[in-house]
């Protein structure tokens, strides 16, 4: 806890659904949910825009331990589900081949507005996120703070999406990106970095404009609802948690663990600082929006700009830099050894470097070819999400 804000976490991530055989994309949700034998949907499951995805979201955590024990579950009911009708899944932002227009939409009003509203985009939305969840306690009593937080964190962001990157493939191409999630999630409306705001009341005045002028509805108690507001952090409106979306899904629980840790770590240090009347410079958008270019094109293994002294650095050098400011605050959190993987995925490789490295690896043998090495990548990725449950 921190200044009476305990900091507790969640945690959603979206599942591919796979057939082990084809290696394919499997529309899968709508026949699960109308089966007889599925009276009860577990905690935490929903469907999401494609029939071929599944959500799943923790329960509210009180440390990083606890949220470690949630990702468990959720995976093991994930693949659990998957298994009874010979699927499995997959925890990755894209798939490495399959086709966006080969895909059937879930049934509902929810998906139809989306449709509707930005039609081919929608469409596409082929992509699968990880959303971790800080909550700040009584947050109508913290809801400045939050704001506050919000853009000082900005700043960290492009490190976050460089240590998740997991979607360096699409339909089929090696796209040069490790995040190509981040470049198909761009084409809808109010998405990437947000603009800085002075207070929560700044931010209310945003979304009331946007509700005003039709593009927010109103929810069922009359408030405009600013979940249509998709920004890589965003105030959740209704779980009252400050929000980061920018997270590729990754595929290894550990990288999970580790990239949730460190965002509560530096939210724990930004709040370190305001109790000493001090804080961490608010960058401009445009700043921001570089670095995160930088994370979608090279992920850990490129340079990104520390506007400090304007000049571009290793990102291996910037994440030791920012484990060393946050170290201050792991042990109150009991946090330090799954803060200290991230050291382990700069080392090793986040999930989209050593897809690329299966992909490649299985090229030099010449008996395989693009569709069997990317067959690979799939077999890779189903073996390495449910590693360990």
């Amino acid at each position: 806890m921190f200044k009476d804000i305990p900091l507790t976490l969640g945690i959603e991530e979206e599942y591919q659904i796979v057939d082990p055989v084809t290696r394919d994309l499997h529309s899968y949700m709508s026949q699960y949910l109308a089966g007889d034998h599925r009276v009860m949907t577990p905690s935490g499951l929903k469907p999401e825009l494609m029939e071929s995805q599944l959500e799943m979201s923790s329960h509210i955590c009180n440390d990083i331990s606890a949220l470690r024990n949630e990702i468990i579950r959720m995976r093991k009911i994930a693949r659990d589900i998957a298994q009874k009708d010979g699927l499995t899944i997959v925890a990755a932002s894209t798939h490495p081949f399959a086709k966006w227009s080969d895909q059937n939409i879930m049934q509902g009003d929810r998906y139809s507005k989306l449709l509707d509203d930005f039609r081919s985009v929608a469409q596409q939305l082929l992509v699968f996120g990880m959303h971790i969840h800080v909550g700040f306690g009584d947050s109508s009593r913290n809801q400045d703070i939050m704001i506050e937080i919000m853009n000082q964190m900005r700043y960290f962001l492009p490190h976050i999406l460089a240590l998740s990157s997991s979607s360096p493939f699409w339909q089929g191409r090696n796209t040069g990106l490790m995040s190509y999630r981040s470049v198909v999630f761009e084409m809808m409306p109010r998405s990437g970095i947000p603009p800085s705001f002075q207070s929560h009341g700044e931010y209310e005045q945003y979304v009331d404009i946007l509700g005003q002028a039709g593009s927010l509805d109103q929810d069922d108690n009359n408030k405009y609802d600013a979940t249509k507001i998709w920004w890589d952090i965003r105030p959740h409106p209704k779980f009252g948690t400050l929000e980061i979306r920018i997270a590729d899904v990754c595929t290894d629980i550990n990288d999970t663990i580790a990239i949730a840790a460190l965002i509560q770590a530096i939210i724990a240090t930004l709040l370190k600082l305001r109790s000493n009347n001090q804080s961490w410079r608010t960058y401009r958008q445009h700043h921001i929006m570089e670095n995160k270019w930088r994370a979608v094109r090279y992920g850990t293994q490129g340079k990104l700009i520390d506007f400090g002294i304007g000049q571009q650095i290793d990102f291996s050098r910037l994440a030791q830099e920012i484990l060393e400011i946050v170290d201050p605050v792991l042990d109150k959190l009991n946090s330090r050894q799954e803060v200290q993987h991230i050291e382990k995925i700069v080392d090793q490789g986040n999930s989209a470097s050593q897809q690329i490295a299966v992909y490649n690896q299985s090229l030099k043998q010449n008996t395989v070819d693009h569709d069997v090495a990317l067959h690979k990548v799939v077999d890779y990725l189903a073996s390495k999400t449910v590693k360990g449950l």
